[in-house]
């Protein structure tokens, strides 16, 4: 994992794009380059530059090849920062969302002493529900969040 740059925008238009990120997280409107450099600069970037943190480029440690993005983001609707990820569907259910939101949750929770960190995922994404159980994540509630329900996680650091 890598913190983004603009030379990624190529990979942001494409994962932005895929049905199931639209359809499990939302529709971004990322569809030029131009408007990928504006995500990663008002999104990813800005996060960095605020936080410490943010979403960061997953890509094959063998290879390099981006395959996907995980990070904390600190939402404004949100008490505190959540963990965040998105893969492209050709590399879902190899273990490489759990290896990558273990190291986020491992190194970002130590690095900046946060002690609780949530997750909001849709009800119908069931793969995303059941690796947030496997990373250590319980479920607390339902909430809506940018037009659409949402169940939402909390994983809390030796609790």
């Amino acid at each position: 994992m890598k913190p983004f740059s603009f030379a990624d925008a190529d990979f942001i238009i494409q994962l932005l794009n895929e049905e199931s990120f639209i359809k499990n997280i939302t529709d971004k409107n990322v569809h030029t380059i131009a408007d990928a450099q504006q995500y990663l600069r008002s999104g990813p970037m800005a996060s960095y530059a605020t936080f410490g943190f943010g979403l960061t480029l997953v890509t094959l440690k063998e290879c390099g090849t981006p395959i996907g993005m995980c990070g904390l983001l600190k939402r404004d609707e949100l008490p505190y920062a959540d963990l965040g990820y998105a893969l492209l569907p050709q590399f879902w259910g190899k273990g490489y969302a759990y290896e990558a939101a273990k190291a986020v949750l491992i190194y970002e929770l130590s690095k900046h002493g946060l002690e609780k960190v949530l997750a909001v995922v849709s009800p119908t994404n069931i793969n995303s529900n059941k690796l947030l159980v496997k990373l250590g994540f319980e479920r607390i509630e339902s909430l809506e969040l940018y037009g659409k329900l949402n169940n939402q996680y909390a994983f809390t650091l030796n609790g």
